[in-house]
């Protein structure tokens, strides 16, 4: 019912920025929540940062203070800034989406995005 994209992934240094995007399609009734995840070889997927269509916003400890999320509710779309990257931020980052309540758990949300890579070198 929701199909949702990813871009903005690719290759940079460390201490560069980088800006993901993710747009859904569908069925985006609202309320809704649209987060981030990402998952790096050999570990398990991870909350980053989550938003919802009325305000509320989490972040995982990681990444308080350097990354950022934001959203277009006309365009169904969810914005992570990521400033300030390092290496330990390399993965394949994912975009999720879940109806309601902002949740950090991955099994609550049920549509995700194929993902997108984000690689950081030292």
């Amino acid at each position: 019912q929701v199909q949702l994209g990813e871009s903005g992934g690719g290759l940079v240094e460390a201490g560069d920025s980088l800006t993901l995007s993710c747009a859904a399609s569908g069925d985006t009734f609202r309320p809704y929540t649209m987060s981030w995840f990402r998952q790096a070889p050999g570990k398990e997927r991870e909350f980053v940062s989550g938003s919802t269509w009325s305000g509320g916003i989490a972040y995982a400890d990681s990444v308080k203070g350097r990354f950022t999320i934001s959203r277009d509710n006309a365009k169904n779309t969810v914005y992570l800034q990521m400033n300030s990257l390092k290496p330990e931020d390399t993965a394949v980052y994912y975009c999720a989406f879940k109806r309601g309540l902002l949740s950090r758990t991955q099994s609550n949300y049920g549509y995700w995005g194929q993902g997108t890579q984000v690689t950081v070198s030292s």
